[in-house]
């Protein structure tokens, strides 16, 4: 997969990229980053890429000009790519839209600063915003490192373990059940018997109770959208009595 980063700071994001799996990814040609900064597009001795808002007001916006060169020129080594504007306009990232932009062989994300970007810039050169959430950032490289963290994970070949991915909060529809490694137990905390048992069967009951109630007791708006066979309304039934007692 390919990826462009349209940013002011191009260390920023590629200093982020280089650790863990996705680094990792990287060395073995599996994801390729290349930056695109703005400044490089600039004419005058100052190097500016801010100006004024029209109609006042605080703050500064992007300027057009080297916006728009340093898009066109990641579009140009990206022919085919999706342009997203990581804004918090944007539709929120969910899981779901991370599968689908995982999908994608090419991916320009674009980092907005100061008070935004010219409306007319996205009206003709993004295909999509994305949000990280109802909240402000300084800067779309945060967000930028985010999609690309949770899109490059899921990537055949980036995680060790082809299902780890599969596993996730959310990947499912609900939050992830907990999970235990050694000692086995911590002052008085034990790690549960089922999960000492090697019962495969019961341990994966166990599992699918703990992220159903874990997401009925922490995320109840999502479970209020998923469809529960049967069984899974018994198993979250019974958590629900459990957590009572």
């Amino acid at each position: 997969m390919k990826w462009g980063v349209v940013t002011l700071f191009p260390t920023m994001v590629a200093d982020a990229m280089i650790h863990g799996v996705i680094g990792k990814a990287m060395q073995r040609g599996l994801i390729e980053l290349t930056t695109f900064n703005p400044r490089a597009y600039a004419t005058d001795r100052h190097q500016t890429v801010d100006d004024r808002p029209y109609g006042g007001g605080p703050g500064m916006l992007m300027k057009v000009e080297t916006l728009r060169a340093s898009i066109a020129e990641a579009k140009k080594e990206l022919p085919g790519a999706t342009v997203v504007y990581l804004s918090p306009q944007g539709e929120p990232l969910t899981q779901p839209l991370v599968h689908e932009l995982a999908e994608l062989s090419e991916l320009i994300l674009v980092c907005g600063r100061y008070e935004g970007v010219d409306e007319r810039v996205v009206e003709l050169d993004i295909d999509r915003e994305i949000s990280l959430g109802d909240f402000v950032l300084s800067g779309g490289e945060p967000a930028a490192i985010a999609v690309c963290d949770a899109v490059g994970r899921l990537i055949p070949g980036v995680l060790g373990h082809a299902g780890s991915a599969a596993e996730d909060s959310f990947s499912n529809g609900l939050l992830d059940c907990p999970h235990y490694t050694r000692p086995e137990q911590i002052v008085n905390l034990k790690v549960p018997d089922v999960l000492l048992s090697g019962h495969h069967g019961d341990i994966a009951k166990w599992r699918r109770k703990q992220a159903l109630g874990r997401t009925w007791f922490r995320r109840p708006e999502i479970l209020e959208k998923q469809e529960l066979s049967d069984e899974d309304q018994l198993l979250l039934d019974e958590f629900v009595r459990e957590s009572k007692s």
